[in-house]
């Protein structure tokens, strides 16, 4: 098998920082769980997408709704954009140089 780029897991440290996974199995568990991980944060994104719809269709709704809203719906487009940009660099090969630029 081909040697893969590293790949840009759905999480970060407890610094904050990036976390990379170096494997040629993307089978492996590691492999496997970030799969999950990202099919979660999906899920969980459309579900706080429509919820954040549901409240901005509300005339009524407060201010602590809208900004808890759009409090949910920054943090779920910020997982959505890392899963994103994780599978760009894994479609296109890129080193993981180039993705900590993007």
């Amino acid at each position: 098998m081909a040697d893969l780029p590293p790949r840009l897991l759905p999480w970060t440290s407890p610094e904050g920082q990036p976390c990379w996974l170096s494997t040629d199995d993307p089978d492996s568990r590691m492999s496997r769980l970030a799969d999950d991980m990202e099919a979660e944060q999906i899920e969980c994104g459309e579900e706080v997408w429509a919820g954040s719809r549901a409240v901005l269709a509300d005339r009524a709704a407060g201010e602590r709704a809208v900004r808890f809203a759009l409090t949910r719906a920054t943090e779920s487009l910020g997982d959505v954009l890392r899963i994103a940009r994780s599978r760009g660099h894994r479609m296109h090969g890129e080193s993981p140089e180039i993705a900590a630029q993007n």
